[in-house]
């Protein structure tokens, strides 16, 4: 394969809430320049029945017959979006279909559809996309061991082939987010998204994601657990996933929606994306609104703080049951490099501020309901976690001397996030 593939459809396939095995719930295909999506009439009849068909999202793609508009400026429904591999799938599926040109290759290469149907069957959130409309067939690998994993991560970077059993090691993860080598990883009752280091990082990303995630979590912040381990002498961040639940029967999916879905925005128009139009949205559309507006403020400020200006509209998720929306845990929050001490936030704070600063923090408090007592009461209380934590969580990690210096008053705690 050495031009441009181009599939004709996929069908979506979707887990309901409390089930264990995947129902066919409509097809997806080319159409006037994009991608539309019509629910299939067997899952359409399912609405009233104790199985219920939900909608894969209310706002986007309502139970109804016949082909759905697209959103204004989208060129594909962004709750199926959500399910697609992005750039470190991309250029697995990349290596796997290319061969030796996987890494140089154009990700145009592929078409849509295609990455949707040569992405491995465990991604995130609960659908999955199939060539039939009536068999499922997962694409799934046997659990393969760290060292062979990295082994894999390695060798897509280079672009160097992958053998048949490392191809299948990487592949499961394929259709996870994110721009970084990951895989995932089962463990009994639990799955893993498992994180590796990459031959470009100029600084332990791995160790300083970890560090971010435990104290995240000390400062109040509901976030996914995560351990730190090693592989062939190497540190592997694993974090385990709360999309999924282990039961009796299998594993039961929890469906998933971006905030960048939510705000019916797409990569290219990410920038407008905003903490404040987040906060609407969890005030009219939300369960407990209040307390989740509180988190999310906690979130913002933990961002702040820890650095971590890569807080795009996608490291923002709601799980979604059919009827209500809610957050999920916190996940992704990892300093990124930094020379200087004036940064910016990847998501608008306040209308069009996104500077990196508690000063911007407490200018939107009331956009999450928070009194100017309230918001610096969570700033006080997130920056006194990270300071009365970090030698005990950089322990946990096992910095170096020279790796806590890198973050500490750069990353973690720069002054320029602390001026009033």
């Amino acid at each position: 394969m050495t031009s441009r593939e181009s599939r004709a459809e996929a069908y979506v396939w979707v887990w309901l809430p409390g089930e264990t095995e995947p129902v066919v719930a409509g097809r997806l295909a080319p159409d006037e320049g994009g991608l539309r999506f019509n629910y299939g009439r067997s899952y359409l009849e399912r609405v009233g029945q104790s199985s219920a068909a939900i909608s894969i999202f209310e706002d986007e793609l309502p139970l109804r017959a016949g082909v759905l508009p697209l959103r204004p400026g989208l060129s594909m429904p962004g709750c199926i979006r959500d399910g697609a591999p992005d750039a470190w799938g991309r250029r697995v599926i990349l290596n796997r279909v290319l061969g030796i040109k996987g890494a140089e290759a154009d990700p145009v290469a592929l078409d849509e559809l295609t990455y949707l149907l040569e992405s491995g069957s465990d991604r995130i959130g609960a659908l999955d996309f199939q060539a039939s409309p009536t068999e499922y067939v997962g694409r799934n690998a046997k659990n393969a061991d760290l060292a062979e994993l990295l082994d894999s991560a390695d060798r897509v970077e280079k672009g160097v082939p992958l053998s048949p059993e490392l191809d299948q090691a990487l592949f499961h993860g394929s259709s996870i987010g994110g721009a970084r080598p990951k895989a995932l990883i089962e463990d009994g009752d639990r799955k893993y998204v498992a994180k590796f280091s990459s031959t470009t990082d100029v600084y332990n990303v791995v160790k300083a994601e970890f560090v971010a995630m435990r104290l995240a979590g000390l400062a109040g912040v509901d976030a996914a657990p995560v351990r730190l381990v090693q592989a062939a002498g190497r540190d592997v961040l694993l974090v385990e996933r709360f999309d999924r639940v282990r039961t009796d029967d299998g594993w039961r999916r929890r469906a998933m929606l971006s905030a960048l879905t939510l705000f019916g925005l797409d990569e290219m128009m990410a920038r407008y994306a905003s903490y404040e139009d987040l906060a609407e949205i969890i005030r009219h559309r939300f369960t407990r609104p209040r307390e989740t507006l509180r988190e999310l403020f906690t979130r913002l400020v933990f961002n702040v703080m820890s650095g971590n200006t890569d807080d795009h509209a996608r490291n923002h998720a709601a799980f979604w049951d059919g009827r209500n929306l809610s957050l999920t845990p916190a996940y992704d929050i990892c300093p990124q490099g930094r020379t200087g001490n004036e940064a910016a936030q990847a998501m608008l704070i306040t209308g069009n501020d996104r500077s990196s600063r508690l000063k911007t923090c407490l200018a939107a408090a009331n956009a999450f309901l928070l009194s100017e007592d309230e918001a610096r009461s969570i700033c006080d209380g997130t920056e006194a976690a990270i300071r009365d934590n970090w030698d005990m969580v950089c322990e946990e990690g096992r910095l170096t001397a020279i790796e806590r210096a890198s973050l500490w008053r750069r990353q973690f705690l720069n002054p320029y996030s602390l001026e009033q």
